[in-house]
């Protein structure tokens, strides 16, 4: 099932099996960002971290994975969650 995405606010997307590989945890993301629990979703293998709200947020994010190994495009991207409210974009792992 698509994950459907905020345009208020930007979205890290990462791939599940990176994720894992470097053996981040749900509950690490909880910690440093406070998140809800539809702020992190997972669906097959992709899971979403946001809307992420706050100016170093994101950046602070993207620092930790690329500091863990993760290659941004590679392993994880950010949808900056700036397009018109009339606009409706859902996120799914291709190979589902």
């Amino acid at each position: 099932m698509p994950i459907p995405m905020s345009h208020t606010a930007p979205t890290l997307l990462i791939k599940k099996s990176a994720f894992e590989r470097v053996g981040f945890s749900r509950a690490q993301f909880d910690d440093a960002l406070n998140l809800t629990e539809d702020e992190f979703r997972v669906e097959a293998g992709v899971i979403a971290v946001g809307p992420l709200v706050g100016e170093d947020a994101l950046t602070d994010l993207i620092a930790q994975l690329e500091e863990r190994g993760l290659v941004y495009y590679d392993d994880f991207f950010e949808l900056s969650g700036n397009w018109p409210d009339w606009l409706r974009l859902f996120v799914m792992d291709a190979g589902s």
